[in-house]
């Protein structure tokens, strides 16, 4: 079956690792890496552009988040996790190819509603599609400058892709029973890390602009 996404089309060329491994004793093997984040990955990232809008939103600095289909079920994991099973990969004394995944799943939906309960914020989603919108449902604490009834996330139809894939899970067993490898970082774990490092980011631009200085802002309307 032909590639659908940027990152299933390179995966397609692993069948030329074995090939050289085989032919010429190459210590070379693939690592076939699901959705690995970090607060370092790009900002155009679906979850970096979550827990940045969720930081920005709290702070007053954003008015609504924008996304394509939240339905999408992903399999995510912690970047730091991958990266340790990428050094176990390379330290055995025959090279194999292995799938570094979580082996779970979570809708783009519960993250924004994982980011969002970081914050303080509950979301209530209703509707479907392109009609699907989240209202601020309940706020905790005195942070947050959005209030109960603001409509905070929407569906934008710029962001669906014509080729959406609607599942991403992989299957980490392989690397459990060789190399005892397991992912040690939830995914809640991992929301958190990110909304932080993304809400002192936003803090400080915040700041910076009530000093009367410049600061980036981000603004997809």
């Amino acid at each position: 079956t032909p590639g659908r996404t940027p990152r299933t089309r390179p995966r397609l060329l692993r069948r030329t690792t074995p090939n050289y491994r085989e032919a010429y004793g190459m210590n070379a093997c693939n690592g076939i890496l699901f959705h690995h984040e970090s607060p370092l990955r790009g900002e155009t990232f679906v979850t970096r552009k979550i827990t940045r809008a969720g930081a920005r939103i709290e702070l007053g600095l954003q008015d609504c988040l924008y996304l394509g289909d939240m339905s999408e079920l992903i399999d995510w994991g912690h970047t730091k996790d991958y990266v340790e099973m990428q050094c176990l990969m390379l330290q055995q004394n025959q090279p194999e190819d292995f799938v570094i995944a979580t082996g779970v799943q979570y809708s783009v939906r519960e993250f924004v509603e994982r980011a969002a309960n970081e914050s303080g914020i509950t979301i209530d989603f209703t509707g479907e599609g392109e009609a699907e919108i989240g209202a601020v449902m309940k706020v905790e604490g005195d942070k947050a400058r959005c209030k109960v009834g603001d409509f905070i996330v929407k569906v934008d139809p710029r962001y669906y892709r014509p080729t959406e894939v609607e599942t991403f899970l992989g299957d980490p067993s392989k690397a459990k029973a060789k190399l005892g490898w397991t992912p040690q970082i939830t995914l809640p774990e991992l929301v958190r890390e990110m909304v932080d490092a993304d809400y002192s980011a936003a803090r400080r631009d915040g700041m910076v602009k009530l000093a009367g200085f410049q600061a980036y802002d981000y603004n997809e309307h």
